[in-house]
């Protein structure tokens, strides 16, 4: 088609899981599971921190920071994977492209923030527990938390803008069931070198920047727990560490794939680029509240208080 310099009136076309289209009402079930236990899962870390004074500390604070986060993960994909494989409805226009590209960046590099959050959170109760509550005050958490959102705001914002002024002219389709800014990017007619150089600056801050003070922060706690005398110190110490430790393997071993596969590739089958996404903005939000509500005694606790009720 023609070149459409009004971005507005254009409209894209969401693809499903190639090779699948005859399993498509099986898909739809098994999204729609993943989704309800999503919800559900993160909702409940929400109403047990909530409702129980005892859980009003940082760590939990982060938790739910975390916890909001995922849902907004699974809320910014939902409406349009559901669309995609209950109905088959797949067009969506530009600007409800626009809007859910940024939001699924958005939380999702939001995520990676708040992981980094929380491992200084662990950083500052490992190295320094007797100043652990003057240190992460409840000023100073919502100081990290307004940062966070500010951080993922202003880190992608820019991508989309820039996105929005580029004119499309080539295939309407696009690979996924939902909008990702580099499935958009490649449908574009115009030099789009600047819009990948500064997705790449952002992907590097989070891909590498934030597992690396991560993976600092880690250091330098191995180092205080070396200085244990007591195993079962040491045990105790990790164990604390353990349910974080699942959740940003959890978020960056997709992640990581995806963007191999994204700049890598071009060449692999589609069903593996569709995959790695899947797997990338699904898995945590469902993964995260079983894993704290396995490892964490006090949200365990809370989960069970509320499937058994007296």
């Amino acid at each position: 088609s023609s070149s459409n310099s009004n971005s507005s009136c254009y409209s894209f076309f969401l693809t499903g899981i190639p090779g699948l289209e005859t399993a498509r009402v099986w898909l739809a079930v098994l999204f729609t599971c993943v989704y309800m236990v999503a919800l559900a899962g993160n909702c409940t870390i929400l109403f047990v921190i909530g409702t129980d004074p005892s859980l009003h500390e940082p760590m939990y604070c982060f938790l739910s920071m975390l916890a909001i986060t995922d849902l907004g993960l699974s809320l910014s994909t939902m409406p349009t994977v559901m669309g995609v494989f209950w109905v088959n409805y797949r067009e969506i226009s530009f600007d409800a492209c626009f809007a859910q590209g940024y939001f699924v960046h958005l939380f999702s590099f939001m995520e990676s923030s708040v992981l980094l959050a929380m491992a200084f959170d662990r950083y500052v109760a490992i190295c320094y527990p007797l100043r652990y509550s003057s240190i992460l005050t409840g000023t100073r958490i919502a100081k990290i938390g307004l940062a966070v959102v500010c951080r993922c705001l202003l880190g992608v914002l820019p991508s989309f803008f820039l996105l929005r002024r580029l004119p499309f002219c080539r295939s309407h389709a696009l690979s996924h069931s939902y909008c990702l800014h580099q499935d958009v990017i490649k449908l574009a007619c115009a030099d789009t070198t600047f819009n990948s150089l500064y997705s790449l600056v952002v992907v590097i801050l989070v891909v590498v920047l934030d597992p690396l003070l991560i993976f600092l922060s880690y250091m330098l706690i191995a180092k205080t727990i070396t200085s244990i005398a007591s195993p079962s110190e040491r045990l105790r110490v990790l164990n604390n560490c353990l349910s974080h430790i699942l959740a940003v393997l959890v978020l960056y071993i997709p992640m990581v794939g995806l963007s191999v596969v994204h700049r890598f590739g071009k060449h692999a089958s589609p069903l593996v680029h569709v995959l790695m996404a899947n797997i990338y903005l699904l898995v945590p939000p469902v993964l995260n509240p079983i894993i704290y509500s396995v490892k964490t005694t006090q949200i365990r606790r809370g989960v069970l208080r509320i499937l058994t009720p007296r």
